[in-house]
């Protein structure tokens, strides 16, 4: 029976128009592409994850990552200097821990104070938006010839389960950064609309079990009959991405992604904004078995208007950073979920004449919480003006062994690039003793 023929007969309905002379190529591109219609585009090309390949004695499984886009103001938030010209409008304010001070726009967390380690002496030589976002997504500095891969992909590779359900690696709010020569296989899911995360998990309504089921067994015996004529390594990534993509439209653990679940108290713990619903997703996720999951929160490139802007933007962190921190450990959750807050660098302690501040990266503040580390601390400092690390510098290579370490991922593991030129995971960071317990 001619192939034209065959088909129409095979898969039935008015949705496949073939003709008799169609050829093999043209066969499959007209296959792949009805298919990719019915099937979620976004995760097709999404490709399975690796199986753990480090066994660690630490006890952090998955890394939530609270990401400031623009750049946070840390005398504004977490390094009050009241006593200095350049410390600003808003008041220290005291925590549960008596020597760790935030300012009065960060009351909740204020109470969580206990659990977190402020980091306030974090430097680098990077101003550039562009080229810091980068290095504090994969402790990396720019390089024309190497696109490194962010830590979610890294995440993803080396504590990522092949056979999970779930994308290994989220983002929501915000595209992160890829896995760079890591490999597709490795970057983020990227989830934008809250209200509905996952989109086409079902096919059309004229699409029946049985219909999806033969236009399955028609791909399958397509693809495979050309991977075997091509020996293309690519084309069984092909179609491993297709059965990914199949079992998450299947899987009872997409129901993570639906915070419509949560108590209506809950919903209101973290707040009525998109990034307090980023938030208790993120949770959700890591409570599903994610290993990584990024929140962005937009709008702290304050050049101007700074007080206002950073009070805005602190009424919307400060309830959704807190009780992310608390139903975690409600959950028994925190000590095996390291969450990071931190942006691409900070803002400049001098108050500019539109009443912001500008880049500044030579000492700012990371805060960290959970995943096993020692909680209740300040780590490093600046002067009473802001202006200089004068105790105890960290560098971003500092903070990713770290992170390395918490999670029992090697830092000096080798990665090859495809040019076969060797990457380790961090570039030559110290891991920071004081947060170990």
């Amino acid at each position: 029976m001619p192939l034209g023929k065959w088909t129409q007969d095979y898969c039935c309905g008015n949705l496949e128009t073939w003709s008799e002379g169609l050829n093999r190529r043209g066969f499959i591109k007209v296959s792949l592409s009805s298919l990719v219609g019915m099937l979620f585009a976004d995760w097709l090309m999404q490709q399975p994850l690796q199986s753990q390949t480090s066994k660690s004695t630490n006890r952090a499984k998955s890394v939530i990552l609270l990401w400031m886009n623009g750049g946070p103001s840390q005398i504004d938030t977490f390094d009050p200097k009241p006593n200095s010209p350049n410390g600003g409008i808003f008041k220290p304010t005291r925590t549960r821990v008596p020597e760790l001070q935030f300012t009065e726009l960060l009351p909740q967390l204020a109470e969580q104070a206990d659990k977190l380690a402020v980091i306030r002496s974090v430097v680098s030589k990077e101003t550039n938006h562009q080229r810091a976002q980068y290095l504090l997504h994969t402790g990396y500095l720019p390089q024309g010839t190497v696109e490194h891969p962010s830590f979610g992909a890294i995440v993803a590779k080396e504590i990522g389960d092949e056979n999970f359900d779930l994308p290994n690696f989220v983002s929501i709010r915000g595209p992160s950064f890829g896995a760079g020569f890591l490999g597709s296989t490795y970057n983020p899911f990227v989830v934008t609309n809250l209200s509905q995360p996952l989109e086409n998990l079902t096919p059309p309504y004229n699409i029946t079990a049985d219909r999806l089921e033969r236009r399955l067994f028609l791909l399958r015996y397509l693809e495979g009959k050309f991977s075997d004529f091509t020996k293309a390594e690519n084309q069984k990534k092909h179609l491993v991405a297709y059965d990914k993509a199949l079992r998450l439209m299947r899987s009872p653990l997409t129901k993570a992604f639906d915070i419509n679940e949560e108590p209506e108290s809950i919903k209101q713990a973290y707040g009525d904004n998109d990034f307090g619903r980023g938030c208790l997703m993120a949770r959700r996720l890591v409570e599903a078995g994610v290993r990584f999951v990024e929140v962005y929160l937009d709008g702290w490139d304050t050049h101007q208007d700074n007080f206002t802007r950073t009070q805005k933007l602190c009424s919307v962190l400060d309830p959704a950073f807190a009780t992310l921190i608390k139903d975690l450990q409600e959950r028994d959750l925190l000590d095996s979920t390291l969450v990071v807050w931190m942006g691409e660098f900070g803002r400049t302690p001098r108050i500019n004449s539109n009443e912001g501040r500008d880049h500044w990266a030579r000492g700012f503040t990371v805060v960290l919480a959970g995943g096993g580390i020692k909680g209740g601390q300040v780590i490093g400092a600046t002067n009473e003006d802001g202006t200089d690390v004068v105790y105890r510098p960290v560098t971003v290579p500092d903070l990713f062994a770290t992170f390395c370490h918490i999670l029992g991922i090697d830092p000096n593991k080798r990665y090859y690039t495809p040019q076969r030129r060797p990457v380790t995971v961090v570039d030559k960071g110290q891991v920071i003793s004081e947060l170990l317990r």
